[in-house]
């Protein structure tokens, strides 16, 4: 669901969800996260988190491994480590059981990977397939990551390329994109677990990860939540190979159109920027990469432990000080990692 169309659901909700008579609820909707946070005492909570959706990919397995990694993602954005997951799923009665157990099977192996279990779920039949998780971490409340954790002079980081949003439909529509599909695959099936420790070592404060609203949909939550302004300069951030190309080939999605909608008056573009390029910060991602805000004096640390552990990272950007808004101009960052 769209962000409009879920703000209208929600908005006759309002005050239901705000946790004011549970003190232990740290984060719900009252302030909105990429997580719910229930304290359990002074140095644990619990981060608590759900996503499905249907198949992105031919392969079952691959599908399943997916699903999981996107859904334990939002415990790293809040700086957590995952210790529990249920699966979500729904079947039709005619898919063949060995193709639902290679389902199940790439979700659970994903999750072993980060250190978590999967003990059980729930399982209906449905004409469509849908998979996902329901997933539990823990994480000292001292040291949450936050989308309202921004200040003036914060670095913008990256830690994944974009485009599987527009990978993944041109691979579905035209033969000669197929080959760029495996590069998303293999960015998608890349946990931000190690990232995500690197950000909470170098004592960040904010943080989210992107995912169906694109990148400057989660930069925008970022930038109204934490009250400041954000600027991008669009040749740093990274692409997968092949994304400029799909985009080329006409791949748009419904989620671009959405979100495009949705931020018109949040977004200023400046100069000339590359319309492929700009398409892409607007893509719905899988999977995406964590979209971390650094203050300056701790940049240099940052980059070089990405760069000691072969942790990818792009600076793409800074905080201003300023109302909540997005500028994005044709400018580099030569600082870029």
């Amino acid at each position: 669901m769209g962000p409009e169309a879920l703000a209208q659901v929600l908005s006759p909700l309002d005050g239901l969800f705000t946790g004011e008579s549970q003190p232990g609820l740290l984060v719900g909707l009252g302030i909105a996260d990429d997580a719910a946070v229930f304290r359990v005492n002074a140095r644990t909570a619990v981060v608590a988190t759900l996503d499905f959706f249907a198949p992105l990919v031919d392969d079952p397995y691959t599908y399943g491994a997916i699903a999981a990694a996107n859904a334990m993602s939002d415990v790293y954005a809040m700086g957590g480590e995952v210790a529990l997951a249920l699966n979500i799923a729904a079947f039709p009665r005619q898919m063949p059981p060995e193709t639902v157990t290679a389902i199940l099977r790439g979700g659970a192996e994903k999750v072993a990977e980060a250190g978590g279990v999967i003990a059980g779920g729930h399982t209906i039949w449905d004409e469509e397939p849908k998979y996902g998780l329901s997933v539990l971490g823990l994480v000292n409340p001292r040291r949450l990551l936050s989308k309202a954790g921004l200040k003036p002079g914060d670095h913008l980081y990256l830690t994944k390329p974009l485009g599987t949003g527009a990978i993944l439909t041109a691979g579905r529509k035209h033969e000669a994109a197929r080959p760029l599909v495996e590069a998303a695959i293999e960015s998608m099936l890349r946990l931000n677990r190690h990232s995500s420790h690197l950000a909470r070592q170098a004592r960040l404060a904010a943080a989210t990860d992107v995912t169906g609203f694109g990148l400057l949909g989660h930069l925008w939550e970022m930038s109204e939540r934490s009250g400041v302004a954000a600027e991008v300069e669009i040749a740093s951030v990274p692409l997968l190979p092949g994304a400029v190309a799909a985009i080329e080939l006409g791949a748009h999605t419904g989620g671009e159109e959405r979100n495009r909608d949705w931020l018109t008056r949040r977004v200023t573009i400046e100069g000339i920027v590359d319309q492929r390029t700009l398409a892409l910060l607007y893509d719905p991602q899988t999977s995406g990469g964590l979209l971390l805000g650094c203050p300056r004096r701790r940049a240099p640390a940052l980059e070089a432990a990405f760069a000691r552990d072969g942790e990818p990272l792009w600076r793409i950007g800074r905080v201003v000080e300023g109302p909540p808004g997005i500028t994005v101009s044709a400018a580099r960052n030569r600082s870029s990692v």
